[in-house]
């Protein structure tokens, strides 16, 4: 999801990735590999983070 709507990604600690858009000033922290299931928070933090791009 965030790949598509041409986020950036990098490294943080253990399995942690930082996510940035281009047209934003904050990242958001997400925790765990690509194929597990993201917790509850995170999954709001994404949504709210897809919107903010979607109006920027």
């Amino acid at each position: 999801m965030l790949l598509k709507a041409g986020c950036s990604c990098e490294q943080a600690k253990g399995s942690h990735t930082k996510w940035s858009h281009r047209l934003l000033n904050y990242k958001i922290t997400v925790s765990g590999k690509d194929s597990n299931d993201a917790k509850r928070y995170q999954e709001k933090d994404v949504k709210d983070f897809l919107k903010d791009v979607r109006e920027a």
